[in-house]
């Protein structure tokens, strides 16, 4: 370890600066690391710092959380993985719970509401924005060259956004299917036998028989939403909108469409929200055990990868399964995005607030997600009071 640029303690300092005051969503927080860690400190290489996002993008897991956790492997192996994970997340997770008191406290007041009303049509915006530029990245844009070349992932997209949206419910089972006949098609293992197929299928045993205990079914629901999160943490709100509104009830729409806000407007990983919606459910306890299961898969996937990852990497078959996967989680991304926004988009002025939303995400360079929060909830303030 003497020939270290840095130190453990100091890694660790600088993750918990990121997570205090990183903002911008995933793709800038992976900036940010490049940029101070890579270019400025040289704590890590270029070459190591590519193998750290190759594998956050492969596996499942929110990306910026996982790259963190893969430095903090790369020479201080658990320890470091474990102590940046947690730095990481640590503080967006409590200004969360803090807001999630406020919220509890308040969030009946008339003032509030008016706030609210103004954010949730902005998040449709952004959601819907950052849908489409995920679903660029990761499928292809949209023009007939695409359309011919990736046809079978468009197709995963449409069938996942048709389900989710006549169903309102996450197809996990699709994701997987998806994921399984476009390795097949693609890039067929030699290892595949009956064996990995049962394997494969045991997945899908549903665990929504344990509902007797609420922390239980808080583990066991966050923890499947954290182990289909791929590259984007807004990937997690389908999953999240299915299973806390449509199936178990236990938030409302509209506390939905501000937990999601509420990550918005705070630093670190946007999948934080889980520690709101958390909160919301079943206290501290309940944001505490949202956020672990969360995060325990993405933490899990990375140092068990992390050793043998040169030849994972290159495995077309793993890659053609995740392709596959990635595709209909995004079409099921779009699909809720369209279901929440029918019951949020109710008259002209959300309707103008989600469409001037689109406009400056599109067309504003270096706009930041939180001032357009910000904004929204002065203007709903606005609409509502005065």
């Amino acid at each position: 370890m003497a020939d270290l640029k840095y130190t453990l303690r100091e890694l660790t300092l600088y993750f918990l600066k990121l997570g205090t005051i990183g903002f911008g969503g995933p793709v800038a927080l992976v900036g940010y690391m490049h940029k101070d860690l890579v270019e400025n400190r040289k704590w890590i290489s270029d070459e190591e710092y590519k193998q750290g996002l190759a594998l956050a993008q492969l596996a499942p897991g929110p990306l910026a959380a996982q790259l963190g956790i893969y430095i903090g492997f790369i020479h201080y192996r658990l320890l470091g993985a474990t102590l940046i994970g947690f730095a990481f997340i640590l503080p967006s997770f409590l200004m969360v719970v803090l807001l999630g008191i406020v919220y509890k406290l308040y969030g009946g007041l008339s003032w509030i509401q008016a706030a609210f009303y103004g954010v949730g049509a902005a998040v449709i915006g952004l959601i819907l924005v950052s849908s489409y530029k995920l679903t660029v990245k990761s499928i292809g844009k949209f023009n007939i060259e695409s359309f011919k070349i990736n046809w079978l992932l468009w197709l995963f997209f449409l069938i996942a956004l048709g389900v989710t949206f006549i169903t309102q419910q996450e197809p996990v089972l699709l994701f997987i299917v998806a994921g399984f006949l476009y390795m097949l098609i693609k890039a067929p293992p030699k290892w595949l036998n009956s064996k990995s197929i049962n394997s494969i299928l045991f997945l899908q045993i549903p665990f929504w028989n344990y509902e007797n205990d609420t922390l239980l079914k808080i583990a066991i629901f966050f923890a499947q939403a954290g182990t289909f999160v791929f590259g984007s943490g807004l990937a997690i709100v389908p999953f999240l909108h299915s299973g806390v509104v449509i199936e178990n009830h236990w938030l409302t729409e509209q506390q939905f469409l501000d937990s999601v806000a509420v990550a918005m407007i705070t630093p670190g990983p946007v999948v934080i929200t889980v520690g709101f919606i958390g909160y919301l459910v079943d206290g501290f306890i309940g944001a505490l055990v949202a956020a672990l299961a969360t995060f325990l898969p993405c933490y899990l996937f990375t140092v068990a990868m992390a050793p043998s990852f040169h030849k994972i990497a290159k495995d077309k078959s793993v890659k053609a399964f995740v392709d596959g996967i990635t595709a209909a989680v995004i079409g099921a991304l779009v699909g809720s995005v369209f279901v929440i926004a029918s019951r949020t988009i109710i008259d002209i002025p959300t309707a103008f607030i989600a469409t001037i939303t689109i406009a400056a995400l599109l067309y504003v360079k270096n706009i930041a997600e939180p001032y357009i929060i910000l904004i929204a909830a002065v203007v709903g303030l606005i609409i509502k009071l005065i």
